[in-house]
């Protein structure tokens, strides 16, 4: 039982991904060079496992923007990794990648802290050895 979930899941998946493809590649050109650029940011950035839902919206998203000629600019705004991540943001799979960014984003800030307090006391100092 489990394998047959298993092989039917990667199946359908991998099906999705190949009719969201197919999807992308009829968009007007522009539209397909913006969307290839915005797959190959989240293929590095995005949600990580199935985030097929995530490309079959982005391509609903174009699509609809080509039908009714929505400029490049206007779909995405100024800035396209604003965007994509505000996009991502309404997947429950792209809030791993927000909840790492702000744990990194928090220990850095412990590590800066705790580096602030203890360089009034350096080891060498105390020692009355050079720095």
């Amino acid at each position: 039982m489990f394998i047959s979930k298993f092989i039917s899941k990667v199946i359908g998946e991998k099906g999705q991904w190949r009719q969201y493809k197919a999807r992308a590649r009829q968009l007007p050109a522009s539209y397909r060079t913006a969307i290839d650029a915005l797959e190959r940011y989240l293929m590095y950035f995005g949600p990580g496992g199935d985030g097929t839902a995530i490309f079959a919206d982005l391509v609903d998203l174009f699509e609809q923007s080509a039908a009714s000629q929505t400029p490049i600019r206007q779909i995405v705004g100024e800035d396209p990794v604003e965007f994509i991540e505000t996009f991502v943001r309404n997947y429950p799979k792209g809030q791993w990648i927000i909840r790492e960014r702000e744990r990194l984003t928090h220990a850095i800030e412990r590590a800066a802290e705790e580096e602030a307090t203890t360089q009034h006391s350096h080891p060498l100092e105390e020692k009355g050895g050079e720095t």
